[in-house]
């Protein structure tokens, strides 16, 4: 088989932003026989898109990677190494890529990625939480900077938050590799697309529609350490909004948790339980997006927001928090960003003034199309690491 071949480490081929962005490529390296992918499923578990995967000529390799298994995962990981004969191996799950990569020590490719894709914010908090988990976060950013040939980050900003601009690292090359997709999915009908998804939940066909897309928080605390969307606070906003604009309607839609039933508990405690959907993970977002009037994105960190990006590419406006690094904008003109500290009732108003006065921009697709984010581009950029060693 012709053409470059990389061994991709992930957690689950499932709805993240890595992964739908992997298999954008993969599509694309599938017609053009360019280059291949494996993947490395760390959890051990299948996800939504392993049959697809498979298809297209993917070799999946299910290996539970734990402090129990450490020994059977190295061993098998080595065979998987030797095996598979790779130029690359691009690791997706931050400091433990260190780790993988001592386990594969002489048997590992030319070229050795380790990509950063969660907000700094989040990796703190989920290795905070003990002394052990900070001694193991920390050694395996040691043994990244001793393995790894390149550091990427869906950001520079990430790059930074992450420690990686310390001298220490300063000679390995580091660069922000966005995720790319095919922005044609996000250029439809938007009359179509609202008169739909309104009748879907019995909604006003002329109600404006707010979407919140981004799993739902485990906790519907505001406060809580581990919270990332910021889901709550998200709810906090629309219900402030319907203050003043009482005749919006407000779609969550990703990855449900045991705060769902909280938050709708809190929603229908202000009578307002038919404003509201929380639809779990959906495979129309482009739909939804195409359907909605704003996107509601305060989260309390993110790697870059690829929410934020597609939503340009649908022409819908976006009202970010300040969190989210501005490497995300390509369309100035329909991203407003806001600081989480104003609170609820500034959000509020500020959907409510978007709705009242949207931005409309011609070209919205096509600039992203052509931009970093554009698949062709994004497939180029990766094809060229794995050849070069360098983003």
């Amino acid at each position: 088989m012709s053409g470059v071949r990389a061994l991709q480490v992930i957690d689950t081929l499932g709805m993240g932003g890595a992964e739908t962005w992997l298999m954008e490529v993969l599509r694309r390296w599938a017609r053009s026989g360019e280059a291949f992918m494996d993947f490395l499923v760390t959890s051990g578990a299948e996800g939504v898109f392993d049959a697809e995967a498979r298809a297209l000529g993917a070799r999946l390799h299910y290996l539970r990677y734990g402090r129990r298994s450490a020994l059977s995962f190295g061993q098998a990981f080595r065979a998987i190494l030797a095996k598979g004969r790779y130029d690359a191996i691009h690791d997706h799950q931050d400091f433990s890529s260190g780790w993988h990569f001592l386990m594969g020590a002489g048997a590992l490719p030319p070229v050795r990625v380790t990509h950063v894709h969660n907000p700094a914010y989040q990796i703190r908090n989920n290795y905070g939480v003990t002394a052990s988990r900070r001694i193991v976060a920390s050694i395996g950013r040691g043994l990244v900077r001793r393995y790894a040939t390149c550091v990427t980050g869906t950001s520079r900003q990430v790059l930074s938050e992450y420690g990686f601009d310390a001298p220490a690292f300063a000679r390995i090359p580091k660069a922000a590799l966005h995720c790319g997709f095919d922005t044609a999915r996000f250029d439809g009908d938007r009359e179509v697309a609202r008169a739909a998804v309104r009748e879907e939940h019995g909604w006003p066909a002329a109600s404006p529609l707010v979407l919140f897309a981004g799993r739902i928080d485990q906790s519907a605390e505001l406060d809580h350490p581990q919270n990332h969307k910021n889901s709550a606070f998200a709810v906090c906003a629309a219900l402030a909004c319907l203050r003043i604009c009482p005749g919006a309607r407000f779609l969550f839609a990703g990855a449900p948790s045991p705060a769902v039933a909280i938050l709708e508990q809190r929603v229908a405690a202000q009578a307002r339980a038919d404003h509201f959907a929380f639809v779990g993970v959906r495979r129309d977002i482009e739909r939804l997006m195409l359907a909605s009037d704003v996107l509601l994105f305060p989260s309390r960190g993110e790697g870059l927001g690829m929410v934020a990006v597609e939503a340009q590419a649908a022409s819908l406006p976006v009202l970010a928090s300040t969190a989210v690094p501005r490497e995300c904008v390509v369309v100035p003109e329909l991203v407003r960003f806001l600081d989480l500290a104003q609170g609820e009732d500034a959000w509020g108003g500020a959907i409510a003034a978007l709705l009242a006065n949207p931005p409309r921009v011609d070209g919205a697709n096509e600039r992203v199309a052509a931009s970093a984010f554009g698949i062709a581009q994004s497939a180029a950029a990766l094809r060229r690491l794995y050849e070069t060693g360098r983003a």
